[in-house]
């Protein structure tokens, strides 16, 4: 879900230098999360702005998410995944915010975990190289900052790719988590 459906680097980024005065852009994380560029004393509060109760609440949809996935919906069963559990106060937000922004997909292919090593399905779009690594199925690497020096993924820079790459390999009703 964050940074393939939910744009929470932006979020992070925004309440980061707000907090700091500071001017992090995407382009300063190639290839590092934020976590790598922020100091060693500001960790604790970088890791408050995730805790707060209305982080998860209003981040921005990444652009033509809704679109391709109300298509893919129409061909394959679409789960949501994402690791909440790293962020417990995030649950409610989150399944608000599915809610508020993709309501064709119904709560019970919301998937709360802790390890996206358990999720077994036909692919995985995911940000987190170590997420891709673990799958059994076909991961798909959704760009982000963050991963931008990881290789050896199949690689999708936006959901245009996303809608390509599933319109070159139908295979009807099968599963995909995000």
């Amino acid at each position: 879900m964050d940074e393939v459906m939910a744009d929470t680097l932006a979020e992070h980024l925004r309440r980061y230098n707000e907090k700091f005065d500071e001017q992090i852009i995407p382009d300063d994380l190639w290839g590092k999360g934020l976590w790598d560029v922020v100091a060693h004393d500001r960790q604790a509060d970088l890791r408050a702005l995730l805790d707060a109760e209305d982080f998860f609440e209003d981040l921005p949809v990444i652009p033509d998410s809704q679109q391709v996935l109300r298509e893919l919906s129409e061909r394959y069963e679409i789960f949501i995944a994402t690791a909440a559990m790293t962020v417990p106060n995030s649950f409610g937000p989150k399944y608000r915010w599915l809610q508020r922004h993709f309501p064709f997909l119904p709560p019970t292919h919301y998937v709360f975990c802790g390890h996206k090593s358990i999720l077994r399905a036909d692919y995985l779009i995911d940000d987190m190289p170590r997420n891709l690594e673990r799958f059994t199925g076909i991961g798909i690497l959704y760009s982000a900052p963050h991963n931008l020096a990881a290789k050896g993924f199949i690689r999708v820079n936006n959901w245009q790719e996303i809608a390509t790459y599933f319109a070159d390999h139908q295979e009807p009703l099968r599963g995909i988590h995000l």
